[in-house]
């Protein structure tokens, strides 16, 4: 869009003349008619999304009531929505945000539950290691702009997560951090000098003396920089637990550096009593440093990685007029031509139209060997094109490429919040009154022994006991092995996949596309009819299966677009119907075709019939491969103690067959959907947590009622829409992995919960008795979190081993499955 220097850049509406108003957009001074086009241009600017100007295809509505103090307006706008905004269910949205401010779990408890009263949330989820909040709602009872607002008016900094705004806050993040923690460590080095100074020799006589006086007020004015400016996030954060009234470990924290600092200052000022600057600049410097540390852990190890879709170029080349052009990602639309040169990422879902070239579809798959993609070859957005030019037809671009529903599945994931960390939440806000408490009893036990140190004792134990590791410790174990199975090639859709895991005793598997390649072929037709030829049966199957993703549709590609037919209607677990030249078809089970049982003909294969009104038309056979990881993967399963089933809704035959081949010995053919679901349902009764991996429609019901799902990447939307897993490299070897990295996840989560218990239960009583100074009590509370973060961090590299696998006999392991 333009705009001429006496038209509105935002609205298009004529500047009143000595009218002031302007936002700078891309590096100009943009004229704007009003305060309230000002305010919402200023905000769009500030959230990072000043592209809105250059994809929208006419000027902004002015609006009505936007004041210059409304910085979020902007936010309303759909065209802004787009990049942070989705469709959830029942017809609600789901809003992507990063916040910066977040310090520890208590955060997350605050931002969740005061956002979770307003009326028209439905559900908020914010992930403390990325920042990254998701909040479902109703947009007909609240406007993103009044989350926007909330989030502010309880101290935080929302902004779109958007690549841009990820990189700001990052940045941001360690340019704040280490700015606090130099000036937190040259403050404790110069008041370090000063004390012993005043330890060793600046006393003279009975009272405070000159040079004694001179120490304690540079100390003072040392320190406080590092009270005022590196300790203040620690304040900040305590203010807003107190204002939600929820006790957070930031609370002894701040009263342990703020008391301190107020008694030094009046004995500095009054001439009385002892200071200990030394202490609080120790203790803020080392408590710092500690979260400084793991706060770079966490980003090296990809833990507060944005969104997927973020991996996108800016740019593509697409054909304009037998001309190759570069314009915006975003302007991409299904049916545009683009030219893929080695090293580009491909921007958009399409098909390949000319050349040949391995394709590196890793952040995808997980699998890091390139895949070659040729003529009529499905590409994806975020792949890498490899060795050759390819010209591709954009099939699907921006919301509706595969690469965002991924995204989106794992923004449904980030809602569900795993039991343990609600629960490690909970507990951190219990254990933090009882800090204080305990911190009240020994400033009145030690009155009575000792008042000279009753106050410091008291500081100790409100150091020593702050529960950062306890609330450190589920979270951050979760984040690493979620991390790690993304790099395995299993992305996360449920977030109680990591609890359920471990308590699996069955594994359920679908047969076509989850056991099998699902790249099934025809391997004998056999006519029942004359005047039918094997192509006409061809042509007529495949103008029924035009229309399906279901595996088998797969076998009748080669000859899709022969025919063509309509009314199409699927009949889950029997077949499908549809008009083809006025007349009905149906190709699926004998029963379901012609209302009749029919022997099958001999021969291998999973044998389909065609017929119409008439009645049976051709036997088809249809064969497919067992997937090159099938037999592994199943037999490792059977090795870590779990009972392994094949249901299928074909003929017994072929399951038999396979099932054979797979090394499976319980298998179900036959079984229809409700079949299916009954059947998991009896396991359930009897005790099973019950595992389903499956791939179809027809597994739906299945998937949505086992204790725990994985879906197939090439696997119907609904199917993964309801799975808590995507398997995104088709590698079955991975499934035990999970199991066995599950295993560790729980253990180490059960490790650094009795770390952090254990280390409070031993330093607790120590600082009771006043064995521990506040600095010490700084440098053990800023380790143990540390402990808990390397920990967890381990699992972001673990390698799935029977070495640290419980589950070998799972007879031989007591409460293994509780």
């Amino acid at each position: 869009m333009t705009s001429t220097a006496s038209s509105c850049f935002h609205c298009g509406l004529p500047v009143p003349p000595g009218s002031h108003h302007t936002v700078v957009i891309e590096g100009v001074a943009r004229s704007m008619c009003c305060p309230g086009c000002e305010a919402v241009a200023g905000a769009i600017v500030s959230g990072g999304l000043d592209g809105f100007y250059r994809f929208r295809e006419k000027d902004s509505d002015r609006p009505e009531e936007a004041q210059p103090r409304d910085r979020w307006a902007a936010y309303d706008l759909a065209e802004v929505q787009q990049q942070f905004v989705h469709d959830w269910d029942d017809g609600g949205k789901i809003a992507a945000l990063l916040i910066s401010g977040i310090t520890c779990a208590a955060c997350v408890w605050l931002i969740e539950k005061h956002l979770g009263q307003l009326d028209g949330i439905k559900k908020v989820s914010v992930n403390a290691s990325t920042q990254r909040a998701q909040i479902a709602f109703d947009p007909t009872m609240i406007k993103p702009s009044e989350l926007f607002a909330e989030l502010e008016r309880i101290g935080y900094r929302p902004a779109p997560a958007t690549a841009a705004n990820r990189e700001v806050v990052i940045q941001s993040e360690h340019r704040a951090a280490l700015r606090r923690l130099g000036v937190a460590g040259l403050g404790t080095m110069q008041v370090m000098m000063f004390a012993i100074a005043l330890y060793f020799g600046a006393a003279s006589g009975d009272g405070i003396g000159e040079f004694e006086r001179y120490f304690r007020w540079v100390s003072l004015l040392v320190a406080t920089p590092v009270v005022f400016y590196a300790a203040r996030p620690f304040f900040n954060a305590a203010l807003r637990s107190l204002r939600a009234r929820h006790l957070s470990m930031d609370v002894p924290v701040s009263l342990a550096i703020g008391l301190a600092y107020g008694a030094s200052f009046y004995a500095t000022v009054f001439g009385t009593g002892e200071v200990y600057f030394e202490s609080i600049a120790m203790f803020t410097f080392f408590l710092l440093l500690g979260r400084t540390v793991e706060m770079r852990a966490r980003h090296r190890a990809g833990l507060a990685s944005g969104g997927l879709a973020q991996l996108l170029p800016m740019t593509a080349a697409k054909y304009q007029d037998g001309e190759v052009v570069h314009i915006p990602v975003a302007a991409l639309a299904a049916g545009d031509q683009v030219l893929l040169r080695p090293g580009d990422t491909v921007p958009a879902d399409g098909e390949v139209l000319e050349g040949e070239s391995g394709v590196d579809e890793s952040l995808l798959s997980g699998e890091s060997a390139l895949q070659q993609k040729f003529a009529g070859s499905p590409v994806f957005a975020g792949s890498v094109n490899g060795d050759s030019t390819l010209t591709i037809k954009i099939t699907a671009a921006g919301q509706a490429t595969r690469l965002s529903a991924i995204e989106r599945l794992v923004e449904r994931a980030q809602l569900d919040k795993p039991q343990q960390v609600a629960l490690a939440d909970r507990v951190a806000g219990i254990f933090v009154a009882v800090v204080l408490f305990a911190a009240v009893a020994a400033f009145a036990v030690w009155w009575q022994i000792d008042p000279g140190r009753a106050f410091w004792v008291s500081l100790s134990v409100l150091v020593v006991t702050c529960p950062c590791a306890l609330s450190l410790a589920t979270p951050a174990a979760l984040a690493s092995a979620t991390l790690r199975l993304q790099q395995l090639g299993l992305l996360v859709a449920g977030g109680a996949l990591l609890d359920t895991l471990p308590r699996i005793g069955r594994v359920l598997f679908d047969k076509t596309g989850t056991l099998t390649r699902g790249e099934p072929r025809i391997l004998a037709i056999e006519l029942l009819r004359d005047g039918w030829s094997e192509q006409r049966v061809k042509d007529v199957a495949a103008a029924l299966e035009s229309q399906t993703n279901h595996p088998l549709a797969r076998a009748f590609r080669a000859w899709r677009g022969n025919l063509t037919a309509s009314q199409l209607k699927v009949h889950t677990g029997s077949g499908l119907e549809g008009q083809i030249e006025g007349a009905l078809y149906r190709l699926g089970k004998a029963d379901f075709v012609t209302g009749e049982k029919m022997s099958l003909p001999e021969g291998q294969g999973q044998w389909l019939l065609l017929g119409d009104s008439k009645g049976a038309i051709a036997w088809i056979a249809l064969g497919d491969k067992l997937r090159a990881s099938a037999t592994a993967a199943v037999d490792r399963l059977i090795e870590l103690g779990l009972s392994v089933e094949l249901l299928s809704g074909d003929q017994s035959a072929e399951v038999q067959r396979l099932a054979r081949q797979a090394g499976i010995d319980n298998f179900r053919a036959g079984a229809s959907p409700e079949d299916k679901l009954s059947h998991m349902k009896q396991l359930q009764g009897a005790g099973d947590k019950v595992l389903m991996v499956g791939d179809g429609i027809n597994d739906v019901p299945v998937l949505s009622g086992a204790d725990a799902s994985v879906a197939m990447m090439s696997a119907a939307d609904l199917a993964q829409s309801r799975a808590d897993a995507i398997l995104l490299n088709g590698d079955l070897q991975v499934l035990p992995r999970a199991i066995e990295l599950a295993y560790k996840c729980r253990r180490i989560v059960r490790q650094n919960l009795a770390w952090a218990l254990g280390y409070n239960a031993i330093a607790l009583p120590l600082a009771f008795c006043g064995l521990v100074p506040p600095w010490a009590a700084a440098i053990g509370m800023s380790f143990s979190s540390l402990v808990v973060v390397l920990n967890a961090l381990r699992l972001s590299q673990a390698e799935a081993g029977t070495e640290d696998n419980p589950a070998i006999s799972r007879a031989g392991v007591p409460g293994l499955a509780d």
